[in-house]
């Protein structure tokens, strides 16, 4: 007896192909139509999950979170802008202090209750109520 000579005594059982003639015919037993007659059968248990969780309704539409306003400390304000400057938001994204969010400018609100020794005239931009006392005081405008 060699190594080339030997024989398999019992042959593994091919797999069995179902629906392509023969004794299993037409329907192949997986019954009439339906998403389990088809190939492929269902979808895979988490896509299924996922797919339960939307909403199923007419006119829903996803969700639209607010963006919430960029703050600028008064403090970072005092350093960066000279007296009578213009504080707004493309002043502030030209020095840096903000970033542009695609092709809308962002929301802006002065925090902090820095004493500012240097007049600056507010434009477009929210303000705490320390930031817009602080800025008063020094004789700046909020507009």
């Amino acid at each position: 007896m060699q190594l080339h000579t030997l024989t398999v005594k019992h042959k593994r059982p091919s797999k069995k192909r179902v629906g392509r003639g023969g004794k299993r015919g037409t329907y192949s037993g997986r019954g009439m139509k339906g998403q389990n007659a088809r190939a492929g059968g269902r979808p895979a248990p988490v896509v299924r999950e996922l797919l339960k969780r939307y909403p199923k309704l007419k006119g829903y539409t996803r969700v639209r979170r607010q963006r919430k306003a960029q703050s600028v400390s008064l403090a970072v304000l005092a350093k960066r802008f000279l007296k009578d400057e213009i504080v707004s938001p493309i002043t502030l994204i030209e020095k840096g202090l903000i970033h542009q969010r695609k092709s809308s400018f962002p929301q802006v609100k002065i925090i902090g209750s820095f004493k500012v020794k240097t007049v600056l005239s507010i434009q477009g931009c929210a303000l705490s109520p320390g930031a817009k006392k602080a800025i008063e005081e020094s004789g700046g405008s909020v507009t």
